[in-house]
């Protein structure tokens, strides 16, 4: 719901009056690179801990301290009140960011059968996408001031959800997760690939790199995917935290563009998550599916870097009157 909103309250805060602000690009990459450094450690070990203590006793702790971010610009969006909510989202992101819907998925996981886990998280992602459509859909209408409020207050409805309505995954009696991928008991046994391995080396949580690398290296499957996470959602930082800026200074877009912009690639994702997937990923496998949607996320990102070249932007201007060409 933030999403569309949160460029002009930068721009606003740093460079009031102004469509282009370096300082802005510079604060937002800093900001993703600190939360990068911090989810690369913080994020295996809450998702340890969850094994040991339940998906939703560590839930808890993101969907809590996500609110914190939110009710900052829901009370004032000054320049002051601005850097105290960058403060506290990169702090606060480094702890949580992408753990909620890390733990949801290993909920899902541990809650539905291994064949039908595939068609699960397609509906859980696709459910997450309505939910990007409708809030994207909700920041169109609001000002901006009622955006950061009704969010903060959908953050805290989740949280309240949760604690009442949400049960936890299945813990043996010595309060353990009864299939972890770590365990955390002495001389216990994991199976990666199918095959027994022997935890003296993972006897710890993920507390440093040296145990993280440790359990990357655990498995050649484990170590391709996470390659192929890194480059993905270092190609979608990087796209994402430009693509707003350039769109401001280039075609002064506002709010209510964005907005325009993220719904319709909202409900292309909604129909692909919820109808798509669950048709496909039978039938044509996870690996294949996984390189069909990268292919298409490289296209896409390929389509992007071409839309600015002058002969593409003159054939778009023919297009239209003349009264149109700050729009088109």
């Amino acid at each position: 719901m933030v999403v569309p909103a949160i460029t002009d309250v930068t721009m606003a805060a740093l460079c009031p009056g102004q469509d282009e602000c370096s300082l802005a690009i510079y604060l937002t990459g800093f900001q993703q690179a600190m939360i990068g450094l911090g989810t690369l450690v913080t994020m295996p070990l809450l998702g340890s801990l969850s094994d040991k203590y339940g998906r939703k006793a560590i839930l808890t702790l993101p969907m809590t301290l996500m609110i914190i971010p939110l009710g900052i610009l829901a009370y004032s969006r000054t320049k002051t009140f601005f850097y105290v909510y960058y403060v506290f989202r990169i702090i606060i992101f480094m702890i949580c960011d992408g753990c909620i819907p890390c733990l949801a998925l290993a909920y899902v996981a541990d809650n539905v059968p291994e064949g039908g886990r595939s068609t699960a998280f397609g509906i859980l992602s696709g459910i997450g996408s309505s939910a990007f459509v409708f809030g994207t859909l909700a920041a169109r209408f609001l000002s901006t001031a009622q955006t950061f409020q009704v969010s903060t207050f959908a953050a805290m409805l989740g949280a309240v959800y949760m604690q009442i309505f949400l049960r936890d995954s299945v813990i043996d009696q010595n309060n353990v997760l009864c299939t972890p991928i770590i365990s955390h008991e002495k001389g216990t046994v994991s199976k990666i690939n199918g095959k027994s391995k022997s935890n003296m080396s993972m006897l710890k949580a993920l507390r440093s790199l040296q145990d993280l690398t440790s359990f990357l290296n655990s498995s050649k499957i484990i170590t391709q995917a996470a390659i192929v996470a890194f480059f993905s959602n270092l190609a979608d930082v990087g796209f994402h935290g430009s693509m707003m800026y350039y769109l401001k200074a280039q075609f002064h877009f506002d709010k209510n563009h964005f907005a325009d912009l993220m719904i319709i690639s909202g409900i292309a994702g909604t129909v692909s998550q919820l109808l798509l997937m669950p048709i496909f990923a039978p039938a044509l496998g996870e690996a294949r599916l996984l390189s069909i949607g990268l292919f298409f996320h490289f296209l896409y990102m390929f389509i992007y870097s071409i839309a600015w070249s002058s002969w593409i932007r003159s054939i778009v201007s023919k297009q239209v009157d003349p009264h149109e060409q700050v729009s088109s």
